[in-house]
């Protein structure tokens, strides 16, 4: 995407990055919400809290049509003129809109003159955002502002892009719902209106890219990655394999959002959390009096998927007679719900996951030979925590960051020693179970420096994985490691580690450092384990430092 960019002098004030984040998020909900119908008017309101938000003058939306033409200008509720009304030809100059129309970023300074079709401000900074979609662009958002000198940081253009997007991808919505579906009869239509307003088919916008949440660069990630930016264009079936939280629904998500279906949904079904009875009616969905309880019409997840992604987790999950009618659609695009004969066809890209060694399933048949075949077209395997731990700083100060808000914390500092426990670690809950362990770390931690929660576990992992030869820091010898009772190893290392200290708990290079932990947490910890100042032991160090009694 190519940006157009006059002179601009100065250098714009720093905005609370967080707060449009916040802003992205309601919006999203917002917009997710409405009906077709709604999202002109809703749109007008969210424009207004943009601008309100933003201390904008002016905040509106030119949409074009798949030819390149504008055929709304859409402003805010506060603005004189009425909200999605066509747009008229004189409202600004034909050289901004052609641009933006091109998918051109356009920056310009406030000596330039452009009529405004909203409040006609004559604004000192104007940013024009294209958005594209599947190749076309489907809008562009445009906010003015007389208060700011005309340059925006990159950071603040990238957050108020993604609002940009999350409008585009509601009006692409619009669109779409206003065009008659072929095989969707009216009361369908209003049957599949009322399933997304239940929450059956949830729109995920999220304040960031799934992809920049794929965090990382060991070379097993990076090769992940590379196949995953090979197939995500095509239509092909992917089959994603791994461990447990190893990140397969981001990896979804990834493949969905770089595809050309991400104007439509992506729908996601966890086999393994669907009871047996109900499989072939949330997938294939069911007919009114189907069987009991079934007082509804009822849209399957394919159908809700259609011309989008259906991700299907743990597939592997799934049992044999539901297997034989899940080939079907992937060959031939038909199926029939529960209870007709009437059969429908569907244009559906298939992701599945799996932990499970699907060709061990296989060869003892507790998999379909051809399914597993027509799945595993392009398979993309992600790799456990514990083969990229030169990842796991990285990991531990994105969650740090993401949590901090919401924890009321200011992080600021890792320990080494916590870092090394954290990288040996063998973790084999992966990234989900990483990110646990921080949060647990951050509610402990009242201060600056994160401090494990509970390290013991990390400590004995380390001094397990340590290689050979070698001793993971702080740890007593090896004999003593392998004691038959938990708390005699924490006994024996945490008094090998007060000893070094001089038995002296706060302060730099003293026991709770060294240990990676909160001095309350080693207090509670000795008082726990029994342990006590050998009598006649005299403290080492400076006047006033604390010892364990």
């Amino acid at each position: 995407m190519s940006v157009v960019s006059l002179p601009l002098p100065r250098t714009a004030p720093e905005i609370e990055h967080d707060t449009v984040s916040r802003l992205a998020a309601t919006v999203s909900r917002r917009l997710t919400r409405a009906r077709a119908e709604e999202i002109v008017p809703v749109l007008a309101d969210v424009l207004s809290d943009v601008a309100a938000a933003l201390h904008l003058e002016s905040c509106w939306v030119a949409e074009f049509t798949p030819s390149g033409n504008m055929a709304y200008v859409h402003v805010a509720a506060m603005a004189t003129v009425r909200a999605g009304t066509p747009a008229p030809g004189t409202a600004v100059h034909h050289w901004f809109l052609d641009r933006l129309a091109r998918g051109e970023v356009i920056e310009q300074s406030g000596d330039d003159e452009v009529r405004r079709p909203a409040a006609h401000v004559h604004a000192a900074s104007l940013l024009g955002l294209p958005v594209s979609i599947a190749g076309a662009v489907v809008c562009g958002l445009v906010v003015e502002t007389a208060r700011w000198p005309p340059r925006w940081p990159a950071l603040l253009v990238e957050r108020v892009q993604l609002l940009a997007e999350i409008i585009g991808a509601a009006l692409l919505r619009c669109r779409h719902d206003a065009a008659p579906r072929r095989h969707l009869a009216p009361a369908e239509r209003s049957n599949a209106r009322l399933e997304v307003s239940n929450g059956y088919l949830k729109e995920e916008i999220k304040g960031d890219r799934e992809i920049d949440n794929i965090v990382g660069e060991s070379a097993a990630l990076k090769l992940a990655l590379a196949r995953l930016a090979q197939v995500a264009p095509t239509n092909s079936s992917v089959l994603l394999f791994g461990q447990t939280g190893t990140g397969k629904e981001l990896f979804a998500r990834a493949v969905h959002e770089r595809s050309r279906r991400n104007g439509r949904p992506l729908v996601r079904v966890n086999c393994a959390a669907l009871p047996p009875t109900l499989v072939e009616s949330e997938l294939f969905g069911h007919e009114k009096g189907a069987f009991t309880g079934a007082v509804a019409l009822r849209q399957g997840r394919f159908e809700l998927a259609d011309g989008g992604t259906l991700f299907l987790d743990e597939i592997g999950d799934l049992t044999p007679d539901v297997q034989v009618r899940f080939l079907r659609v992937l060959q031939e695009g038909e199926f029939e719900r529960v209870g007709s004969s009437r059969t429908r066809t569907v244009d559906v890209r298939v992701i599945a996951a799996t932990h499970h060694d699907l060709e061990a399933a296989v060869a003892n048949g507790r998999f379909r030979a051809d399914l597993y075949y027509r799945l595993s077209v392009y398979p993309i395997r992600l790799p456990s925590l514990r083969e990229r731990r030169e990842d796991i700083p990285s990991l531990v100060w994105f969650f740090i960051n993401r949590h901090q808000r919401e924890l009321g914390r200011n992080i600021t500092k890792v320990p080494a020693a916590v870092m090394e426990m954290l990288q040996r670690h063998d973790w084999p809950g992966n990234v989900r179970e990483l990110e646990n362990v921080v949060e647990r770390a951050m509610i402990a931690s009242s201060g600056d420096t994160l401090c494990l929660d509970d390290p013991y576990p990390f400590v004995y992992g380390a001094a397990l994985t340590a290689a050979p030869g070698t001793q993971a820091p702080d740890t007593p010898d090896s004999g003593s490691l392998y004691p038959d009772n938990l708390d005699n190893s924490q006994r024996r290392h945490i008094e090998a580690v007060l000893e070094r200290c001089g038995w002296r708990i706060n302060g730099a290079g003293n026991a709770a450092d060294r240990l990676g932990i909160h001095p309350n947490t080693l207090r509670f910890r000795l008082q726990k384990l029994g342990i006590n100042r050998p009598v006649g032991k005299r403290a080492r160090g400076t006047q006033g430092s604390q010892i364990a009694r």
